[in-house]
């Protein structure tokens, strides 16, 4: 290009190159255009960028004058796009040529070598910095995301990564990005050393921070692996353990870290002042406390007289906060004031109130619930619009909808009402479950082969809130066909009606010396009464019809059934004296048919935070079953306790449950030997074969089950691995205890135990149960069953 024939038109060109980017940019040249009219704007170059994009982005229209410094303004908004490698703006006649010459591209990104972050994850990531397929390439935007790609590494220990990206032009003007990632070795912590600690030594300092060397199980907690994110943590946890122990002025004065040069050590110093302990000498309540002092001073955890504990004070004021907060003041505040006598080492607090305004909710809206009503959530709230802010009532709101069982997730938000000092709203935010579930299960067993049992229930039938279902078992020993219905809402006031019909049958297992088949027809209705917001109780009447049909070599129990309510008859020798029944049987095969009338009375009471993952609670039921009416009079009794209590900071979960089962006859009449209870198996006693445990038959060596029952359950539940604190998918160690009594021998026999390790999963085709265990006290007349599962699915 000449330097004329950028400004001076000439008869022998045929189009005036009015300006190039760089030059036009950068020169200090006084030359002037010639001003002229643009009659037409054109574009050249342009490949991907729309040429009504271009044209918005241009300072000049047709019929303006394009002067030079248009031409300057031009180029410089072009450029600052980004799309454009090169702008020229050119001119032939009065028609405006724009001359681009486009950035690339990106064609795919790709990694290579990567093993410790998810490809998509990091490919969302990168398009945030604006390195992503279908972006303008931009080296910086590389280089950028290259260096953030390093620094993920780093905050996960692998200080030895090595990140090379490589650019592979293709066709159509466009690129490839590859980042090839050597990870290199993870680095482990060596060391931790404490500096200016006197009251407590390394080791109970080390004890109360995540850091640590390397372990038998940092491999799973990869607490050996550094992070600045981990050590601000543990900075923190070190000042709450000392100001917990009096040491309100304890100060974390610096922190080394250092790593060795091939990178795969690293050492940690952290050097502390301790300061002295303090002890407390009073406590002052100010501000309006509305005439209730006594009330707020009863909920001061931190005493005169006690050693100074930060959490015992912060749960102090918190505990005064929520009390206002059940008054209607929602944005009070509650500050304690120190007042600090170094000489003689202590403290005395005074507790500002200032409960600010009455608040009072505007209204309570729900979000998430696509298939529940709003009417099924807003029944379970004790919190109303247009009453004032109760924050125990919304706390008591939120734990009713969770229980449920409908939602994964529930979340309460109390937004300000823009414009307003004392009102809320009140949102309430779900994650649906699938309303329809159907469950399955199958093993395999000496006794029955293998089995599958199941059922279909729709426990959010069309987001109203009941439930119906149908649950199958085609066990060979067991098989159940049931069809219930459940109203949680029968009236307005929460009396809840539930009504079932079933058929059940119970044969002898395969290969048993006899046989027998008991059936069992019946139907039930019960209603159930809150009368707190935690506890309910229930009443209901039933009616059963069942047939007891024996076979030659069927177990005694089954004969003497039939005999005393049917047609049989046994012929037997003298009685065992140590099982008292006969030693040798000869028999004449019956059938009993029998008529009962159970009623039924039953108390509930539930606080667990959750009906499907709970991690902090319990659930207690008993349950009354009485039949005076027809052939059979007996009574049944339930009584379950459920506890959940989170330990290691919200971490694991400790869940145990305890279930004692007792039952009689009436009038002398025996137990109903179809009402037994059972035990071994999922659900009871792991380890054990399915309902194998108990008293065997003499003759026929069959389990025939007991009057009383016995079940201890205990696990540690842990968060998998690599799902960070998801409570849906966990691990856990478990023991198991229980057993299974005759009538008038309750509880007298011992139990059976086990111990195993387990996974629960609420994945997206339902429930997952797996467990493996190993019976403890086994005999060789037990049957064990180390392997067990039950799943379910949603639809």
């Amino acid at each position: 290009m000449k330097l004329h024939s950028a400004y001076f038109p000439l008869p022998n060109f045929p189009r005036r190159l009015v300006a190039i980017a760089a030059f036009a940019l950068s020169s200090g040249s006084a030359l002037a255009i010639q001003p002229f009219v643009v009659k037409d704007i054109r574009v050249e170059g342009a490949q991907r960028t729309e040429a009504g994009t271009i044209f918005s982005y241009l300072p000049v229209r047709v019929g303006d004058t394009f002067t030079d410094e248009k031409s300057i303004a031009a180029i410089k908004s072009l450029y600052a796009t980004g799309f454009f490698k090169d702008v020229q703006i050119e001119a032939q006649g009065n028609v405006l040529v724009i001359v681009l010459e486009e950035r690339p591209s990106v064609g795919l990104v790709e990694f290579t070598g990567m093993k410790e972050f998810e490809k998509d994850v990091l490919i969302k990531a990168l398009k945030e910095i604006g390195v992503g397929e279908g972006r303008i390439f931009d080296k910086a935007s590389v280089d950028r995301a290259e260096q953030e790609l390093k620094r993920q590494y780093l905050s996960r220990g692998l200080y030895g990564v090595q990140v090379t990206t490589t650019v592979t032009p293709i066709e159509r003007n466009r690129v490839n990005i590859n980042f090839v990632v050597d990870e290199g070795e993870v680095a482990r912590i060596k060391k931790i050393s404490f500096i200016g600690n006197k009251a407590f030594s390394d080791k109970e300092l080390q004890d109360n921070i995540a850091l640590r060397t390397p372990g038998w199980f940092t491999w799973y907690s990869k607490a050996d692996q550094y992070s600045k994110q981990k050590l601000s943590g543990d900075l923190e946890s070190l000042k709450s353990f000392y100001q917990n122990r009096g040491y309100i002025e304890m100060n974390v004065d610096s922190t080394q870290i250092s790593i060795t040069p091939d990178k795969k050590d690293i050492y940690i110093t952290i050097n502390l002042t301790e300061g002295e302990q303090y002890t407390v000498t009073d406590i002052r309540l100010e501000g309006e406390t509305f005439g209730r002092d006594a009330e707020f001073k009863s909920l001061l955890t931190l005493k005169s007289g006690e050693t100074y504990s930060a959490a015992k004070l912060t749960e102090s004021t918190k505990k005064i906060t929520d009390r206002m907060g059940n008054f209607g003041y929602a944005f009070a505040n509650v500050n304690a004031n120190p007042d600090v006598d170094r000489e003689k080492k202590e403290v005395a607090f005074t507790i500002f109130l200032d409960p600010g305004k009455r608040v009072y909710v505007r209204k309570i809206g729900f979000a998430g619930n696509t298939t529940t009503r709003d009417e099924v959530i807003r029944r379970e709230f004790r919190q109303f619009e247009g009453s004032w802010y109760d924050g125990q009532k919304i706390k008591l709101s939120r734990d009713r909808v969770d229980r449920l069982g409908y939602f994964k997730e529930v979340t309460i938000e109390t937004p300000e009402v823009a414009g307003s000092t004392d009102q809320i709203d009140v949102n309430l935010n779900v994650v649906e479950n699938p309303t329809g579930n159907f469950t399955l299960g199958a093993g395999y067993s000496q006794a029955e082969h293998f089995t599958i049992s199941g059922g279909l229930s729709k426990s959010n039938a069309f987001g109203s809130g009941d439930t119906i279902g149908i649950s199958v078992n085609t066990s060979q020993i067991n098989r159940t066909v049931a069809l219930s219905r459940y109203e949680p809402y029968l009236t307005d006031d929460g009396i809840s009606r539930s009504e079932e019909v079933y058929l059940r049958t119970n044969t002898a297992p395969i290969g048993s010396f006899g046989g027998y088949n008991v059936r069992t027809i019946g139907s039930d209705v019960k209603f159930g009464v809150p009368f707190t917001e935690l506890d309910t109780i229930y009443f209901g009447l039933g009616v059963e019809n069942t047939k007891v049909e024996t076979k030659t070599g069927s177990p005694y129990r089954y004969q003497k059934y039939v005999t005393d309510y049917g047609n049989g008859q046994i012929f037997y020798v003298p009685e065992n004296p140590i099982t008292g029944a006969p030693s040798y049987i000869d028999e004449v095969p019956g059938v009993a048919k029998t008529f009962a009338f159970p009623m039924t009375m039953a108390w509930q009471r539930d606080s667990r935070d959750s009906a499907l993952t709970p991690s902090i609670g319990s659930y207690q039921r008993a349950n009354l079953e009485v039949a005076l009416l027809g052939d059979m009079k007996y009574m049944r009794t339930v009584y379950q306790r459920q506890y959940f209590q989170p330990f290691f900071s919200n971490f694991a979960t400790l869940a145990l449950n305890g279930e004692i089962d007792y039952g009689r006859g009436f009038n002398g009449n025996p137990f109903p030997i179809f009402k037994n209870w059972y035990a071994g198996g999922i659900g009871s006693v792991r380890g054990f074969e399915t309902s194998s445990l108990g008293s065997k038959d003499p003759v026929t060596g069959d389990s025939t089950g007991g009057a009383s029952r016995l079940i201890l359950n205990a696990e540690l539940q842990f968060p998998f691995p690599g799902s960070a604190n998801d409570r849906s998918l966990r691990w856990f160690v478990f023991s198991d205890a229980g057993n299974v009594y005759d009538e008038g021998a309750a509880f007298r026999g011992g139990v059976k135990a086990s111990y195993g390790i387990g996974i629960s999963w609420l994945s997206p085709m339902g429930p997952l149960k797996l467990s493996l265990a190993h019976a403890i006290n086994a005999t060789d007349l037990d049957r064990k069953k180390p392997f067990d599962f039950q799943i379910g699915g949603g639809f």
